[in-house]
C-alpha cells in the first residue's frame, strides 16, 4: 500500500432539510443547500446507515468512508479503534443551525441502544460558534427530580417548568451525556460532536406541524427509561477562552481540543492511535503534511487518517479549529 494513497480526506457534506432549519449553512459556511431553505444540519463525517460519507477529492474521490475503513483499517482510523469499532465510524461530525427551537429531546445510553436498536448510544458536545441576541438553550434539569414528578410536569403542560435553560454566547461548550434531556434554542449555529447515532426520543415539540399540517412523532414513552433525573451544577463547560490550546471534552468516546492560531504550528499525533478530525469555525489556510498540501476554509472539515503523525497548519488568516479524536 502506497503511503499516499492515505491523505487528509474531505468528505461530501450531507445536508439534512429540517423543520426548525434555516439558511445559516450556506451563508456562513457555503454548503450547497439550493432549494432547501430550511436546512437544519450538514453531516461532515457520518457512519450512519442510510448517510454514509463520500470522499470530495483526490485518487479517493467518491468512495464511501466504509468502504475505505474496511481496506486501510488501522492505517486510516488508528488499530485501537479498528479492534473496537471494525468498519463503523464511532463518530457523527455535524454543523447544526437551528432557525427555530430544536424538540426537547433525550437519547439512549450504549447499554438500552443496543437492547432496543442494536446501536451505539449517543454522548454529544456541542460548540456555539454564533449566537444570536437573546439565544438561549436547554440541557438537563433544574433540580433533582424522579419519573413521577417528571410525568406530572410533561402531563400537567408544565414540563418546561422543570428544565434547565441557560443564555448563551459564542464559543460556549456544552457537554450532553446520554440520558440528558436537552434541545438547541432558536439563533444558534453549533458544531457537534456525538457518537455514531441517528437515535432520538423526542419527548415534546411545541406543537408544531409540518406544511402538510402535520405534527411530529413523540416518544414520550420511550424516553422514560433514558432519562437521566438527577441536577447537576456544571451544564456548561468551563474552560480557559484565551488559550490559544485548550481541552473542551474528554470522555469514553471522544476527546475535544480547541485551537486557535495566526501563526503556522507543528501538531504532533504519534502518541495518538486514532483518527483526527480538525473543523474549521473560522479562518483559511492549509494543512500540510509529508505528503503534500491541502487548503482549508471555514466550515471545511478535514480527516487525519491515524498513519499520518505530524501535520502542520499554517494560516493564511486568524483560525479558529475544533480538533478531535478518540482516546486511547
Amino acid at each position: 500500500m502506497s503511503k499516499t494513497e492515505l491523505y487528509p480526506l474531505k468528505f461530501i457534506p450531507i445536508l439534512k432539510p429540517t423543520i426548525w432549519g434555516g439558511k445559516k449553512l450556506d451563508t456562513t459556511f457555503n454548503k450547497p443547500t439550493g432549494a432547501n431553505e430550511t436546512c437544519g444540519e450538514s453531516w461532515e463525517i457520518s457512519g450512519v446507515e442510510g448517510s454514509i460519507s463520500e470522499v470530495q477529492d483526490g485518487i479517493l474521490k467518491g468512495e464511501k468512508l466504509t468502504d475505505i475503513i474496511e481496506k486501510y483499517k488501522g492505517s486510516l482510523i488508528g488499530d485501537s479503534v479498528y479492534e473496537r469499532f471494525g468498519n463503523q465510524f464511532p463518530l457523527l461530525i455535524k454543523f447544526i443551525d437551528a432557525n427555530q427551537d430544536l424538540s426537547i429531546q433525550v437519547h439512549p445510553d450504549d447499554a438500552l441502544a443496543k437492547k432496543r436498536h442494536n446501536s451505539f448510544g449517543k454522548t454529544e458536545m456541542w460548540y456555539v460558534i454564533d449566537a444570536e441576541d437573546g439565544a438561549s438553550l436547554i440541557s438537563g434539569f433544574n433540580k433533582a427530580t424522579n419519573r413521577n414528578e417528571y410525568l406530572d410536569y410533561f402531563n400537567s403542560g408544565r414540563l418546561i417548568e422543570l428544565l434547565n435553560r441557560e443564555q448563551v454566547t459564542n464559543d460556549d461548550v456544552f457537554f450532553l451525556p446520554a440520558g440528558r434531556v436537552h434541545t438547541i434554542g432558536q439563533g444558534l449555529l453549533i458544531a457537534e460532536i456525538q457518537q455514531t447515532s441517528d437515535i432520538t426520543y423526542r419527548i415534546y415539540d411545541f406543537d408544531r406541524v409540518d406544511k402538510d399540517g402535520n405534527k411530529r412523532e413523540l416518544h414520550v414513552n420511550e424516553a422514560l427509561d433514558a432519562i437521566d433525573f438527577n441536577f447537576y451544577d456544571d451544564y456548561k463547560t468551563t474552560y480557559d477562552r484565551h488559550q490559544s490550546q485548550v481541552e473542551l471534552a474528554s470522555c469514553n468516546y471522544f476527546v475535544c481540543n480547541r485551537i486557535i492560531t495566526n501563526n503556522a504550528i507543528v501538531k504532533d499525533y504519534k502518541q495518538i492511535d486514532s483518527f483526527v478530525t480538525l473543523m474549521v469555525l473560522e479562518g483559511s489556510g492549509e494543512f500540510r503534511t509529508a505528503y503534500g498540501s491541502y487548503a482549508y476554509a471555514k466550515g471545511d472539515t478535514y480527516l487525519i487518517p491515524a498513519r499520518i503523525n505530524e501535520i502542520k497548519i499554517i494560516p493564511q488568516s486568524s483560525s479558529k479549529i475544533l480538533e478531535v479524536y478518540l482516546p486511547s
